[in-house]
């Protein structure tokens, strides 16, 4: 099987490793890629955001399948563009991926499908952020509607900063804002894919999303996660699937806008139950990167038969009993105020430590140096027997990075493997 994977990240370097250990498939390419994935596979020069050069390159290239990995291109619509030129691309279009590009959005669709979710106010207008400040109180959060590459969300219990980060959102062009209740209790993240009818789930992880340990200092996309959640319900996913996935998927079904791809659902386990944090409409990073890392069957057949509506006839998937932590290597300044073009050192040596692999997301070739590019810079991936092992194998290959300024939370996982 030939396939094109859309992105550039640390999650799209994932997928394309895991794809390469796929006996069945015989060619990956990416678009456009970064250079740790163009060592497994063929980097194109082709805009991720341009539906027609993207289903352009999958004709040229004669792919079976397309894998379009980050957020940004699926509400672009560029699944849709693929799906038009008759090739089974994972991903949902346009339409659908408003679960992620709108939090409004979202929330009526969770509303209609009945799935439990804070309670939400709308803001689109300066002269209504105290009003909806003041309808849940303290502890504050303010979601920006749009895209916000993970870091478009303040929980804070300072009503200034609240405030502040409400007005900037609503300043931007067609700007507004979701304030909603405070969910207490862990957060989870669970990857459902759908064929528009059927849904699979995967298994939990956690992520970090503040910069710092103890969860000190400003959101992030996420500084490293974990998996499995030895504390996590036993029951979790079978709830997940029938509280959430499943009405949701049908609610997007019935609206003529059938969810195919993975369904992310941030979930917060409260003291009164689970409740949805957020959607995404695809895999998640950083706890792609641990997922696909305890993946035992073979991911293209699983991502081919979402595409294409087989899910019902997949045999249910097999998972590796070890543990697998990933740790992200930020660059200087990241998030507030990000430093790119340093060089980066030490990755074979990190890529040697038995139980290691290291996943490139904001990185770059200058001139035959590899340099920073991005805020999140590497995924330093540990797979060990339990959470303790895998803890030790990703920080012994986080030792070795060279990165000037670079920093990166010393907590991952580190509650859990205390149990």
């Amino acid at each position: 099987m030939k396939i094109l994977v859309v992105g550039t990240g640390a999650r799209e370097h994932a997928i394309v490793r895991a794809l390469r250990l796929d006996p069945s498939v015989t060619e990956v390419h990416a678009a456009p890629g970064n250079p740790g994935i163009g060592e497994l596979a063929t980097l194109h020069a082709v805009d991720q955001l341009d539906g027609a050069a993207v289903a352009g390159l999958a004709r040229e290239l004669g792919v079976e399948l397309v894998v379009v990995g980050p957020e940004a291109p699926l509400v672009a619509g560029v699944a849709d563009a693929v799906r038009a030129v008759g090739i089974p691309v994972f991903g949902p279009s346009g339409q659908a991926a408003r679960l992620e590009g709108s939090k409004a959005f979202a929330k009526d669709v969770m509303a209609e499908a009945g799935v439990p979710t804070a309670a939400p106010r709308l803001v689109t207008s300066e002269d209504r952020i105290d009003d909806a400040l003041d309808a849940f109180g303290a502890p504050y959060v303010v979601k920006e509607d749009g895209l916000a590459a993970g870091k478009g969300v303040v929980v804070t219990d300072d009503r200034p900063t609240a405030y502040e980060h409400a007005r900037a959102c609503l300043a931007k062009e067609g700007g507004a804002v979701v304030v909603e209740e405070y969910l207490d209790g862990p957060e989870v993240s669970l990857f459902v894919l759908s064929d528009g009818t059927d849904v699979v789930p995967l298994v939990p992880a956690q992520d970090f999303k503040r910069a710092h340990d103890g969860d000190a200092g400003p959101n992030t996309g996420g500084m490293g996660a974990y998996s499995p959640l030895p504390w996590a319900p036993a029951d979790l996913v079978e709830e997940v699937l029938e509280t959430v996935a499943r009405p949701t998927v049908a609610a997007m079904a019935r609206r003529g806008t059938p969810f195919v791809g993975v369904l992310y659902c941030g979930l917060a386990l409260t003291s009164r139950g689970v409740r949805v944090v957020e959607f995404n409409a695809r895999f998640g990073d950083p706890e792609t990167q641990v997922v696909l890392a305890r993946l035992r069957t073979p991911l293209a057949g699983v991502l081919l038969a979402a595409a294409t509506g087989g899910l019902g006839a997949l045999a249910p998937l097999e998972w590796s009993d070890d543990a697998a932590v990933t740790v992200v290597v930020a660059s200087a300044g990241y998030p507030v105020d990000t430093r790119v073009g340093d060089p980066i050192g030490g990755l074979a040596a990190a890529a040697a430590e038995p139980g290691v692999h290291v996943l490139h997301a904001g990185t770059a070739d200058d001139g035959g140096v590899l340099v920073s590019a991005g805020g999140r810079v590497l995924s330093v991936v540990g797979v060990g027997p339990d959470l303790s092992a895998a803890r030790a194998a990703a920080y012994a290959g986080v030792g070795h990075v060279a990165l000037p300024g670079s920093h990166h939370r010393t907590d991952i996982a580190l509650r859990a493997a205390q149990h």
